[in-house]
């Protein structure tokens, strides 16, 4: 048991230090928005999904729900304030008052969803595994939604016949990401755990294996000038 909870651990901090990495990747995007005073072509809709997933995740791995995920709580606690962070560079330099609109009025529902919802299972379920049961599915419906932004990256690879829109790095640390986190679930097996981050880990195969197929036929200059166009991972826990 000992050597299972050590193995859990690190295991566990490698995933940390990775999701860090993800929860990072978009810097350089808002590094630019910052310097021109601009969004552009920004779509907030990733980072919008990032901090309602952040904050269930960060519910689950408490002691009032599912005891003994502690890297959990921290890795999605930092992610919650860095997509926060994201999101207030957005309202700060977005000139389309709508769209700002949008994004606020978001980002309060989803607290106020979070925090309707953590209320109720706090307060009205006793049981510590039917709240563990009732926040995971939860967890996982969120997850899997959040599967959709790669599956449209691989769409306009194939179309194209191109990896310009698939950053190698970002897919390949996403990939590596899930399986630290899927064997982080099965060490001690948390189903809420396995089926996000098995599914996060087979797509993740998935974009590695069209990316490899359709490298030698995307032309030169589209590999060396990828357009940036950084969204966040779907899997990050």
């Amino acid at each position: 048991m000992v050597n299972i909870m050590l193995a859990r651990t690190i295991i566990g901090g490698i995933g940390n230090a990775i999701s860090l990495g993800l929860f990072l990747s978009p810097l350089p995007t808002f590094i630019r928005i910052v310097k021109n005073k601009a969004v552009e072509g920004f779509k907030p809709d990733p980072y919008l999904a990032a901090i309602i997933n952040c904050l269930f995740w960060v519910l689950y791995g408490t002691p009032f729900v599912h005891p003994g995920n502690i890297l959990v709580v921290t890795i999605n606690g930092v992610g919650f304030v860095i997509e926060l962070v994201y999101l207030l560079i957005f309202l700060l330099y977005s000139n389309d008052n709508k769209q700002r609109k949008y994004v606020g009025g978001i980002i309060l529902l989803e607290f106020v969803v979070f925090i309707l919802v953590s209320g109720l299972v706090l307060g009205i379920v006793p049981s510590i595994s039917k709240r563990s049961t009732i926040i995971g599915i939860i967890c996982i419906l969120f997850n899997i939604l959040m599967y959709g932004s790669p599956l449209t990256v691989i769409r306009k690879v194939m179309r194209t016949k191109s990896v310009e829109f698939m950053p190698f790095w970002l897919s390949a640390t996403g990939t590596l990401n899930g399986a630290c986190w899927l064997v982080y679930g099965l060490l001690r097996f948390d189903i809420n755990l396995v089926i996000p981050n098995g599914l996060g880990f087979f797509f993740g195969l998935v974009q590695l294996v069209i990316y490899a197929w359709f490298y030698e036929k995307t032309p030169s200059g589209d590999k060396k000038q990828a357009k940036l166009e950084v969204q966040l991972p779907e899997n990050i826990v």
